[in-house]
């Protein structure tokens, strides 16, 4: 099986959570490329990685299950991501994509932590799912 077909396999198989955990993670690290190229003067490079880790973010935003109150308080904070990403972009300060990828960070974290607790739920106390 190629790598492709691998992470095709991988993509079409993850449950909505698991999805939203390779989003975050897309997300740190396009904006890491981002600094990286930003280092190294390679603006085209950096404004490709920033774009992508926007995209990322507005397909959260997107996606987002407005239901729940939660999404509330979160939809301000992907704005702000957004934002400051553009902002880091025109400013080319690796600062701002810092800040960024800490945010997305924190995100990433405290999703896995529902995943597991829900996973623990699903699968009783002693589960290995």
């Amino acid at each position: 099986m190629s790598i492709q077909a691998y992470q095709n396999n991988t993509v079409e198989t993850a449950s909505p959570g698991e999805l939203t955990l390779m989003l975050y993670n897309g997300c740190i690290k396009f904006t890491k490329a981002a600094k990286k190229a930003m280092e190294n003067n390679e603006i085209e490079k950096k404004n490709t990685n920033i774009q992508k880790a926007q995209k990322i973010i507005q397909e959260l935003m997107v996606t987002m299950d407005q239901q729940y109150e939660i999404s509330q308080q979160i939809l301000p904070l992907y704005d702000y991501m957004n934002r400051r990403l553009i902002e880091a972009n025109t400013k080319n300060d690796p600062a701002i994509l810092d800040e960024v990828q800490g945010l997305v960070e924190e995100f990433r974290d405290t999703w896995k932590q529902v995943i597991l607790q829900t996973r623990k739920t699903q699968y009783g106390q002693g589960g290995n799912a």
